[in-house]
């Protein structure tokens, strides 16, 4: 058998493995049902909720405590951070890692990374926050 053959039929071999690769994958998403773990069905109440700003008001000594991934801005008024002892909130328009008892800077984007106790307290007798994602009002 010559060496040009050889490549010819091994080449062949290579398209059809590739071939199959892709018809099996095909099959696969064609034939994957809706809602399955495959396939997740999500709310609009959860998608809401984790892509669409909320403008809260809080009074003084309040906090606000949000899960991992939570955003907040604050608008007006003036609040503390509240940290945990795994680190405190990502100042994302600062650049910096905030810590408990730091001043919030109005209009900054601030990342909550865990769901540990990490949030915001007001400290004037009003403030206006957006927040997106989950949390909850103590």
């Amino acid at each position: 058998m010559s060496t040009n053959r050889k490549v010819k039929q091994t080449m062949i071999i290579i398209a059809l493995i590739g071939f199959a690769f892709v018809l099996v994958q095909a099959v696969q998403a064609a034939t994957t049902e809706p809602g399955s773990e495959a396939d997740p069905i999500v709310s609009k109440s959860y998608v809401d909720e984790q892509l669409q700003w909320k403008v809260e008001e809080l009074s003084n000594d309040q906090i606000l405590e949000c899960q991992a991934g939570a955003e907040i801005i604050l608008r007006g008024g003036s609040a503390s951070a509240i940290a945990s002892q795994q680190g405190g909130l990502s100042d994302v328009t600062g650049g910096r890692d905030l810590q408990t008892g730091a001043i919030i800077p109005t209009n900054h984007l601030l990342i909550i990374p865990r769901s540990d106790g990490r949030g915001i307290q007001a400290t004037s007798e009003k403030i206006w926050v957006m927040v997106k994602g989950a949390y909850e009002i103590k």
